[in-house]
């Protein structure tokens, strides 16, 4: 970044430091590359301690590194600039997958089809958003041209006793919301999923119990465009 007329840089790793500026990625260490301030990082030549005390008001190192990661332009080849959009862009089709359903079939989209939609409609990945917001921007645009819309589904659960309890463990982090619970000769609940869950949940119950556990789709739950929040 420049500051007071003169150009400062620091070397990190890149794939970090939109995680950093989100707040997923806590550990400056795990950030940065070195602690140390550079005129030029290629070149190795280090920044000089009046510059930086003239800049930037502080001589702290790792106080100065926070305010370019903050605010400095991420350096990136062409090469790279085009992996990051293409990375970006299965990320957001893997979202919209994940979230939404075909209404007519009450089943959900493959990541596949959802990315040639987004190819169709020219959708371009926006550098300086959020993928999740960018899926959700996805998502209306794409109700104009084909049958898609946000849901959970509602599922009935049914498990083996000798089962349940395991079982019950290993969907925790698949559930969003558990509605009712019944437990007599066997488990049966029901719950709502994100769409995108419904295979990775079908094929934990048929192997956990050996066939003996059940699924079945009860109910679509539409997400009003207020809620809209990934």
């Amino acid at each position: 970044m420049k500051k007071g007329g003169k150009r400062f840089e620091i070397a990190c790793y890149k794939n970090k430091v939109m995680g950093w500026r989100s707040g997923a990625e806590k550990d400056l260490d795990e950030v940065l590359q070195t602690h140390s301030v550079f005129v030029n990082v290629s070149k190795g030549q280090v920044a000089k301690k009046d510059d930086l005390t003239k800049a930037f008001g502080t001589d702290d190192l790792t106080e100065i590194c926070k305010q370019i990661l903050a605010k400095g332009e991420l350096q990136v080849s062409d090469k790279e600039r085009q992996t990051q959009l293409e990375t970006s862009f299965r990320d957001i089709a893997t979202i919209v997958a994940e979230k939404c359903v075909n209404p007519e079939t009450k089943r959900p989209y493959t990541v596949n089809l959802i990315e040639r939609a987004m190819k169709d409609i020219h959708y371009s990945v926006k550098a300086n958003k959020s993928t999740k917001q960018q899926a959700l921007e996805v998502i209306r645009q794409l109700k104009e041209t084909m049958e898609i819309q946000r849901a959970h589904m509602r599922l009935r659960l049914v498990l083996p006793a000798k089962d349940a309890k395991r079982l019950k463990e290993k969907l925790k982090t698949l559930l969003q919301v558990v509605e009712s619970e019944d437990f007599d000769e066997e488990l049966e609940m029901v719950v709502l999923v994100d769409p995108g869950c419904y295979r990775e949940i079908d094929e934990l119950i048929r192997c956990e119990t050996k066939g003996k556990g059940s699924l079945e789709v009860l109910s679509l739950k539409d997400v009003e465009e207020g809620d809209e929040k990934l």
